[in-house]
């Protein structure tokens, strides 16, 4: 929780008159460039980039890279990324998708011969194609500037020479320490050196990790040439040379422990990365209160933001206090429309026929806006589209009735081993030029799946997210892009790319950057002062990450909001929780101005998340 005196007051003109506005910090301004993230060393290292004469594009790669480095809890090179950009010199937004596929040993049939009906959520089985590496590489050599060792050089000198351990490192390693030295020894060696929790504030070290990203780097400029040369030779070290023979060895040869219970190999192959790459694509986007809002497509949740938009567009949102029983209300009815679609109906378009033009559209809006009445909805009620779409009734699973069979197990964003909720990290920027970019690099997280001894670095399980059930456009197929919740966000304003944010979260990603941007946009807030307002969340659909629960009706608040908001929620029919004060969301935000101004902001909520303007 913030202390009191960390809180500074601003006046503020709002929509409707002024009022008193509390924030943590102000809202950052300045010409040449902005970056705001989930961890200050990412973001320092970002503002480095741009201070050398990079662009926003470079400065991304290089502050992801290091978010894998100094957030492993959170993210890791065997993560993946969704990344918004719009690049100046091109025409329109474009969308970089950094989210791996299934191996092609990876179908239903397969996992029900084990006994499962569920993808576990830690271990090897769960583990998809790395996507971030290619996604980064794509970003770097169609749109940055600087050389391979350039981006990489921040991330490399962390894990080589440390970095601090932030408390939720700490915090993790001990959730996990005992399962590590009793089921993953290769990741104690790593995370428990010493056979200790690294401390808060000490330096931690991840020397075989820097190895990693040294030996790829050596090798693209040993074979590559020029800029664009050596960028495409480290891709292929990654997917067809030796990280891509290590990852197949080690899930050949190892049997892991996993939320199941039992121990299982990995199906993902050398084959698999090298028959991979991420791709680019034109955004999913919604017109709303003179913004163009940008999003990935339906093999992710993005489109929910959109679907969310469409529905309240026919309320007056403008008339609402942000803080009030009305806004949330109203918001959270919509998000359990949108959500409930986001099950029936989302999947990988290459495999499955997502109706999204009429998801999105004023008619189908229409109709399911007038479900949002005056009490708290307990259903699940995604809309029809005949043709199209799965029956939610035979993946519903609710807290009431399954959360203490799966409790013991583990679960939450990451999944974890045992039980302890995690995250993810994110990071926006901009530059002089305005050039801007959104990304929530995840997956690869410390606690979920054992190290690759020789890399330094874990898999992903994002496999979790598909479900076992053929009917369902998510379901698991070889090849097909598990449904992620990896959510960024940009919106233009007549063709300029103005706005990029986004937060840690899995479900809630699309919750709580929906709320930021409706408070800005409607209320008037800054940057600043809509990441610090209190922020509130549902659980009321099936989670998309094991055990895949749902808790119908949920509503939980940070304890800011009033006793009145509080008590009048209660009396519509939320079964509301209160939470700390300062715990819901990891927000950033960067910005840019008509007149050249950027602007950023960034999260204080647990101390970590930092912005960065000159």
């Amino acid at each position: 929780m913030l202390p009191d005196d960390s809180l500074s007051t601003q006046g503020h003109e709002a929509k409707g008159g002024p009022e008193l506005t509390f924030t943590t910090r102000p809202e950052l301004r300045g010409t040449h460039g902005a970056v705001a993230s989930t961890h200050w060393l990412a973001s320092a290292a970002g503002m480095a980039i741009l201070e050398k004469g990079g662009n926003a594009f470079d400065a991304a790669v290089a502050t992801g890279f290091v978010l894998q480095v100094v957030e492993p809890h959170l993210n890791g090179p065997g993560g993946e990324v969704p990344i918004l950009l719009h690049d100046r010199r091109r025409d329109g937004p474009e969308v970089i998708c950094g989210q791996g596929t299934a191996p092609r040993a990876a179908t239903i049939a397969r996992f029900r011969s084990l006994g499962l009906d569920m993808v576990p959520g830690t271990g090897l089985l769960a583990s998809v194609v790395p996507g971030a590496f290619d996604a980064w590489m794509l970003l770097l050599r169609d749109h940055g500037t600087l050389r391979l060792r350039d981006v990489m050089e921040p991330a490399v000198h962390y894990a080589e020479y440390g970095f601090p351990v932030v408390p939720r490192i700490s915090q993790t390693i001990r959730t996990v320490a005992k399962m590590l030295r009793e089921e993953w020894p290769t990741s104690a060696a790593v995370y428990l050196p010493g056979d200790t929790v690294p401390a808060p504030g000490t330096l931690f070290r991840n020397p075989r990790l820097a190895e990693t990203y040294r030996r790829i780097v050596d090798e693209a400029e040993r074979r590559g040439g020029g800029r664009e040369g050596q960028i495409q030779e480290a891709r292929k070290s990654w997917y067809e040379g030796f990280v891509a023979e290590t990852i197949g060895r080690f899930c050949r040869s190892r049997e892991v422990m996993d939320v199941s219970g039992r121990r299982h190999g990995g199906l993902l192959s050398e084959d698999d990365l090298a028959n991979w790459n991420a791709t680019k694509e034109k955004p999913v986007t919604y017109d709303y209160a003179g913004y163009t809002v940008c999003k990935g497509g339906p093999w992710s949740q993005g489109p929910v933001f959109l679907q969310q938009l469409a529905l309240l567009d026919g309320f007056d949102l403008d008339a609402m206090d942000p803080n009030g029983p009305d806004f949330v209300h109203t918001v959270v009815e919509c998000a359990k429309l949108a959500f409930a679609d986001r099950e029936a109906f989302y999947g990988d378009p290459d495999f499955a026929d997502v109706p999204m033009e009429t998801l999105l559209s004023a008619d189908y809006a229409a109709s399911r806006r007038a479900l949002a009445g005056e009490q708290a909805s307990r259903e699940l009620r995604p809309g029809t589209v005949e043709g199209y779409g799965g029956a939610l009734d035979r993946v519903l699973r609710t807290r009431a009735e399954h959360g203490e069979a799966f409790d013991a197990l583990g679960g939450g964003e990451p999944t974890v081993q045992d039980a302890e909720p995690g995250d993810t990290c994110h990071l926006d920027i901009v530059d002089r030029h305005g050039n801007m970019v959104s990304a929530t690099p995840s997956g690869g997280w410390l606690q979920s799946s054992p190290v690759i001894p020789e890399l330094g670095f874990c898999l992903n399980t994002r496999a979790q997210m598909f479900w076992l059930d053929e009917d369902m456009p998510s379901a698991l197929q070889p090849g097909k892009r598990p449904r992620t919740t990896l959510s960024a966000n940009l919106a233009l304003k007549d063709g300029a790319p103005v706005l990029a944010w986004g937060t840690p979260g899995g479900d809630y990603q699309d919750q709580w950057s929906l709320t930021f941007f409706l408070r800005h946009v409607h209320h008037g807030l800054n940057l600043q002062e809509s990441i610090d307002a209190p922020m509130f969340q549902i659980d009321h659909m099936p989670a998309s990450f094991f055990p895949r629960l749902a808790d119908p009706g949920s509503l939980t608040l940070e304890d800011r909001f009033s006793e009145e908001t509080i008590a009048e929620l209660r009396r519509r029919g939320h079964e509301v929780e209160v939470a700390d004060g300062w715990s819901l969301g990891r927000l950033s935000a960067v910005g840019r101005e008509a007149d050249g101004q950027v602007k950023a902001a960034a999260n204080p909520r647990f101390m970590q998340g930092y912005a960065v303007a000159r």
